[in-house]
């Protein structure tokens, strides 16, 4: 985004004004294909809002049909629509033969599909053709659909034969599965030597199409990732010691992995419900521009202080990535206001992509909604959301405390200019539109007053329609369609994201790789329990890298979270230090997607400004283990060791901020004042009183000595 585009943003009496619309969003149906996808995208949101309200399906159903629109929706923005970057020369005879040779297998498939529905209808035999036929032909769809995508990526107005035939695969796999839950009792029979081979042939077709747009529309890490697990369950038996094991044929481990115990468990339980709701919720704050009002609350409140932009970008990118449920999303977003501000006020290009890049994770852990993290944690542990919600607070304020700091540091030692007074939204007129607040106030109120998380969301999406009548963006049939239509679209990656975690973590439950992690840290721990949280943070944030935060948070709680609670830490202590560290991948080295996404806007190099946000989100790294030895952060304590633990961490996560910073109260630190005041921050992490003292001890000697540096510093001027 050019510096006029921000002027003209900051002139058009809303900040917010100057973001460009989302790249999905600017895709406006144009031809006939067009349309027909936005239409289907309506009808996808609008089944989801109605199922999960109105008419819920049995729960498989359900979660196949969820899986089945993402395959289709995603196909056709990556494939027929070619959304993804376009290719510039003409298709070849081998390309075209092979992608229509897979459509042709797709089409089959969808016949023979056909006839056994009927067949089953009527009460009489399909066939031994059709039967037999089915399964094969469905696999070489797929197969060949995705070789023709990768020997000639999709461009846009030249759909391929090929793009054509993933859409039938995707729809007639899954649509065998629903069928076969009643007519040939594949729940029953699924991940057992008894499996029916079709049932097996079109769990391998969808496991395939999930990775294939796993890969379109998430990139190669999480493919990669998954490809392994997938390849470890055929060759285990020829691992040594740690990772072997028995084993398993195709026909056991596709069917075992389309259950919910793989694809159909906690990942896909979460996107159909959670994820999908409060993505179509951010859509509609997005559509009726209530999203906008935000961006301008955080200039009006923080945009007057120095490097005011820096902490804008704390401000807004934390709101907005706490709903939309996605880091790298979340910066490309807001980023593309707040990052050229930085730098104009003053900040280097890799600083300002990294701040914004840490501001935006950090939005995965603000309650209420924690980018979704929240119903996750809820589904899979079994604790109360609002007890999640509750424990999450503490460590929220920590992390945005601990970035702000570093923010307001680095300003007053870089000595950065203030954005102009009139160049910013005025904060009585933005308090007269306070209740634009009323659809999220309407969320918090309806969850803890006992209502369902998905009824909260329903009422929140509906409030935020009803608001924008009371705006000159009201939303009226059209734009409430359209709202419907871009939530679909933006929810697909993470729907296939979660759909490919839920791949890993079938491997994991059928193998039991995750139960031997558990054992190698608890061994470690017996050596010292500071060396068993290190490896669980290590494997935590690989797992992690290259994944959305639903999905990592998803891989990592199925593979550390037993070993750590089988230490003796508290479930929920072991999922929140989990969780933290699969959000805090999103900006680590050498795989920090958020970072990554900053550093293209900010036109920086990307691995500088990876670490630069790791270091601007350094908080992320050690709160977890604040809450491990302080469990009062998470309130897990008495009133009072919580209030002690909050003080001490609150002072703990400031020296840190001055360590990383070389900045304290008065000026600048020396090298050695810096390791000194790094020592007091750590201090303060174990908990016990006598290290609090300690720390306590070393803050005050050096205000003492930073305060008697500054006053024997000459005057300036």
């Amino acid at each position: 985004m050019s510096d006029k585009n921000v002027q003209s943003g900051l002139d058009g009496g809303s900040v917010a004004a100057g973001m460009p619309e989302d790249e999905v969003e600017a895709a406006k149906p144009k031809g006939w294909v067009e349309q027909g996808f936005f239409l289907f995208a309506v009808f996808y949101a609008g089944w989801h809002l109605y199922s999960l309200n109105i008419a819920p399906l049995e729960t498989w159903t359900f979660r196949i049909a969820h899986i089945a629109g993402a395959l289709v929706l995603g196909f056709g923005l990556s494939g027929l629509l070619a959304i993804s970057k376009p290719q510039e020369r003409e298709r070849g005879l081998f390309e075209m033969t092979v992608g229509a040779a897979g459509l042709i297998a797709a089409a089959w498939s969808l016949i023979c599909l056909v006839v056994m529905w009927l067949a089953y209808s009527r009460g009489v035999d399909a066939g031994g053709l059709f039967l037999s036929s089915f399964g094969p032909a469905l696999a070489a769809g797929a197969v060949l659909g995705v070789a023709a995508g990768w020997v000639f990526p999709a461009q846009r107005g030249t759909p391929s034969p090929g793009e054509f035939g993933l859409i039938i695969a995707s729809i007639v796999g899954c649509a065998y599965l629903v069928l076969g839950l009643e007519a040939y009792g594949l729940r029953l029979r699924a991940g057992t030597p008894f499996a029916d081979p079709n049932n097996a042939w079109a769990a391998f077709a969808i496991v395939v199409l999930i990775l294939e747009l796993t890969r379109r529309l998430a990139g190669m890490a999480l493919l990669v990732i998954a490809v392994i697990f997938v390849a470890y369950s055929f060759f285990g038996p020829y691992l040594p010691g740690f990772f072997e094991h028995r084993g398993y044929d195709a026909k056991r481990f596709f069917t075992y992995i389309m259950t919910d115990n793989g694809v159909l468990g906690p990942t896909t339980a979460v996107s159909s419900t959670y994820i999908i709701l409060f993505i179509i919720f951010a859509a509609f704050l997005q559509r009726s521009k209530v999203a906008d009002y935000f961006v301008d609350l955080a200039f009006a409140t923080a945009g007057r202080a120095r490097g005011g932009p820096a902490k804008v970008a704390v401000f807004a990118s934390g709101l907005m990535g706490m709903i939309n449920g996605t880091s790298a999303g979340n910066v490309v977003s807001t980023g593309s206001l707040t990052i050229p501000l930085m730098k104009r006020v003053g900040y280097k290009p890799k600083t300002a992509g990294a701040v914004e890049a840490a501001a935006s994770t950090g939005g995965q852990i603000m309650p209420p909604i924690m980018g979704a993290g929240a119903f996750i944690m809820a589904e899979i542990t079994g604790i109360a959301y609002t007890d999640i919600v509750i424990a999450a607070l503490i460590p929220a304020v920590l992390y945005f405390g601990s970035i702000y700091l570093m923010v307001d540091f680095s300003a007053r030692k870089l000595n950065l200019e203030r954005l102009p007074e009139d160049a910013l939204p005025k904060f009585t007129e933005l308090a007269t539109r306070l209740f634009l607040f009323i659809p999220i106030v309407i969320l918090v109120g309806a969850l803890f007053m006992g209502y369902t998380v998905i009824r909260g969301g329903t009422l929140a999406i509906a409030a935020a329609a009803v608001v924008s009548w009371l705006t000159p963006h009201r939303m009226g049939p059209m734009a409430i369609l359209d709202a419907l239509g871009i939530g679909a679209r933006m929810a697909v990656q993470i729907i296939i994201v979660c759909a490919a975690a839920g791949v890993i973590v079938g491997v994991i439950s059928l193998t039991g790789v995750g139960a031997r992690f558990s054992s190698l840290l608890f061994a470690l721990a017996e050596q010292s329990q500071i060396l068993g949280l290190i490896f669980a943070m290590m494997i935590s944030i690989i797992l992690g890298m290259g994944m959305p935060t639903t999905a990592a948070y998803a891989v990592a709680a199925s593979v550390v979270a037993p070993g750590l609670i089988q230490l003796g830490i508290e479930p929920l202590l072991a999922h929140f230090f989990v969780f933290y560290f699969a959000v805090v991948s999103a900006i680590t080295p050498p795989v920090a997607l958020a970072a990554y996404a900053g550093a293209g806007i900010a036109g920086s190099e990307p691995m500088e400004t990876a670490v630069e946000s790791f270091k601007v989100g350094l908080a992320a790294v050690i709160v977890p283990f604040m809450v491990v030895y302080s469990p009062g952060l998470v309130m897990e304590a008495a009133w009072y060791e919580i209030l002690r633990n909050a003080v001490t961490a609150i002072f703990g996560i400031g020296m840190l901020a001055a360590a990383v910073q070389g900045w304290w109260t008065f000026g600048r630190i020396s090298g050695l004042l810096r390791l000194v005041v790094l020592a007091g921050a750590l201090c303060m992490i174990s908990g016990d009183w006598r290290t609090d003292l300690l720390g306590f001890a070393i803050a005050a000697v050096i205000f003492v000595i930073t305060r008697r540096n500054a006053g024997n510093a000459p005057a300036s001027g």
